[in-house]
């Protein structure tokens, strides 16, 4: 709405002159000696132009809109029975210029103290605002306004859409004339109502049941050496190392919680490495249970006692473990002319090939050759003997032989020369103990 508004003039007058002088609006009435009123709406041509009308006002006038409810009728003509007609002509009275009543400008009245004091249009309910918004008062008039949150378009309040501007750091949900802030999951809203803080949730929940680790907006769990995390991510149970590998121990493993630990069998010592088995010697010990006659032989894990060598008949024996057949006995004509008894240990499972026993002969005549051979014992065809030299031979192992288990085996020389026509053996009964384990 357009108002234009000209200065509101008063009359003056100035005591002890024969003149009196009215201000701009205002015009001296020779015959009341008073300044009236000026009716700009009469006396100026097109004083509102357009689609405005001319609204008189005392010492002034109005341009309003014709469709202004407001100014139409009250202010067309405001003044014309406030005074009365000119009286008809005469002679001037010279007597003192007569006080007018006080008159208010537009949005004002006269109160209780004869003073003019503001409309309140907004209390009296003569505003035209919309019912979408708010009146507010000012001096004189009023303004429509709206409140916090909405903006005014075309006449109408709308919402005002926070949400679109940023009003909040993470989640924003609009609300008739105003916003409400959230936070993600793992965040708090600060005091501001807008930012949102990282919650720790290792201190205000300690959601797991070993190790907790915040992190910006979540938090992670840990598990300490020897377990495992959960499905879940918050439990931890025990890890069964012994079901990665089969190396961790060189014997068993024993899964504990959190941990592990090896144990070595009976006869053997776990070294400090804490995987390592190492054979206990029974015999240097003598933590053995053999008789005096018997002799301690220690192998992996174990011990055995051995009983005296006994020559067979037609054998002699010779010393501790040599039997010899006199060759001016009959009976010794097809037998070896001596057998030397021998015991060694082995582990379970030793890798092949391998060189295990040397054979050679002590006295080398000459015109003589040697034979080397397997006699018995080798019915599972695990060894061989190899000719190293003109003298000698090597048993080697072919395939691997699992323990515990003993076997026996005779292992010939065959001497031959031709320059005597000789041929005769020697054999040595090689007793070997296979341990049960491979350590």
């Amino acid at each position: 709405r357009i108002l234009t508004a000209f200065t509101l003039a008063v009359c003056l007058s100035s005591p002890g002159k024969a003149q009196q002088q009215c201000t701009n609006g205002f015009d001296l009435d020779r015959a009341s000696g008073q300044c009236l009123d000026i009716d700009e709406c009469r006396t100026i041509p097109e004083a509102c132009r357009g689609d405005m009308v001319c609204v008189n006002q005392n010492g002034g006038y109005l341009c309003v809109p014709r469709t202004n409810p407001v100014y139409r009728s009250p202010y067309l003509n405001p003044y014309s029975n406030i005074y009365p007609p000119p009286p008809a002509p005469g002679p001037v009275p010279n007597y003192p210029t007569v006080t007018r009543p006080l008159i208010c400008r537009f949005g004002y009245q006269l109160d209780e103290n004869n003073q003019c004091a503001d409309v309140d249009e907004c209390a009296s309910d003569s505003h035209q605002c919309n019912p979408t918004q708010i009146c507010i008062n000012t001096e004189g008039g009023y303004t429509c306004s709206c409140t916090e949150g909405y903006w005014l378009l075309e006449g109408q309040c709308l919402d005002i859409d926070e949400c679109r501007y940023g009003y909040c750091q993470q989640l924003c949900a609009n609300v008739p004339g105003s916003y409400s802030c959230t936070c993600n999951p793992g965040f708090t809203l600060n005091d501001d109502g807008r930012s949102c803080q990282d919650v720790n949730e290792c201190t205000s929940q300690n959601p797991c049941t070993q190790t907790c680790v915040n992190t910006y907006g979540s938090f992670l769990c840990r598990c300490e050496p020897g377990y495992e995390l959960e499905a879940d991510g918050v439990n931890c149970s025990d890890m069964d190392e012994c079901s990665f590998s089969e190396f961790l121990c060189q014997h068993e493993c024993v899964n504990a919680p959190g941990s592990y630990y090896c144990i070595c069998p009976s006869g053997y010592n776990l070294l400090d490495d804490s995987r390592s088995c190492q054979d206990i010697n029974e015999c240097e010990n003598r933590n053995f249970t053999c008789t005096p006659q018997q002799t301690c032989f220690n192998i992996p894990g174990e011990y055995k006692c051995l009983d005296p060598v006994r020559c067979e008949d037609p054998y002699i024996q010779i010393n501790e473990n040599r039997c010899m057949c006199p060759a001016e006995n009959a009976g010794c004509r097809d037998q070896p002319f001596t057998i030397l008894y021998r015991v060694m240990d082995m582990v379970s499972g030793r890798s092949v090939p391998s060189d295990i026993f040397q054979m050679q002969a002590t006295t080398r005549y000459p015109g003589a050759y040697y034979i080397f051979q397997i006699k018995s014992g080798n019915e599972g065809r695990e060894f061989y003997m190899r000719q190293t030299g003109p003298i000698s031979a090597t048993l080697v192992m072919t395939r691997p032989v699992k323990g515990p288990r003993t076997i026996q085996l005779d292992l010939e020389m065959i001497t031959v020369n031709t320059v005597i026509n000789f041929r005769g053996s020697s054999v040595i009964r090689l007793r070997i103990y296979v341990s049960q384990y491979s350590f």
